[in-house]
């Protein structure tokens, strides 16, 4: 499918969409369908469903309007349904301070999910200006956003996963309490 047409983002506005992407399940099925149509049955066999609960979350997915049907085609008598993103990316509204962050809960399932010998995990504790710590954000956006120009559906998936902000003050990490 020509992911030319597709809009660049999706931005999460309903209480509705926002349920559909809070679900793990349906986080993996997405992530399916990022990169390639698939049907119910091949979502099932790559992300281990049965085929009925596949089923269920995609039409959650296609009602929330995240996802669609692409392309139908009669196979013995049946119409096979050919689902994909609704857009390239999508934008979830800001949880607010305390919120919890669903996309990054998400990523972090999958990598506690993920082989050991297939992770690449780093954390750093910097000390940046406000023109330094900008700097690094539009650089990792702008690393992120070439090797996803360079993505091959028929590859492997990879996911990559960075968090550059401002840590809660001690006392507000810790509750308040001293």
């Amino acid at each position: 499918m020509p992911t030319d047409d597709l809009p660049e983002t999706f931005h999460v506005t309903t209480d509705e969409q926002l349920r559909a992407v809070s679900s793990l399940t349906r986080h993996r099925i997405m992530a399916v369908l990022r990169f390639e149509p698939a049907t119910i049955t091949q979502v099932a066999e790559r992300v281990g469903l049965a085929k009925g609960s596949s089923s269920y979350h995609v039409r959650l997915l296609e009602r929330a309007g995240l996802v669609k049907v692409v392309r139908t085609r009669k196979v013995r008598g049946v119409t096979e349904r050919y689902y994909a993103m609704a857009a390239r990316a999508i934008a979830l509204p800001d949880p607010g301070e305390g919120g919890p962050d669903v996309l990054m809960r998400h990523a972090v399932a999958d990598l506690e999910a993920s082989p050991v010998d297939g992770r690449h995990v780093r954390m750093a504790h910097l000390r940046l200006t406000g023109e330094q710590f900008a700097q690094l954000g539009a650089r990792l956006q702008a690393l992120a956003d070439e090797f996803q120009e360079l993505s091959d559906p028929s590859l492997p998936d990879a996911s990559l996963v960075f968090a550059l902000f401002h840590p809660a003050p001690r006392d507000q990490a810790e509750g308040g309490a001293k």
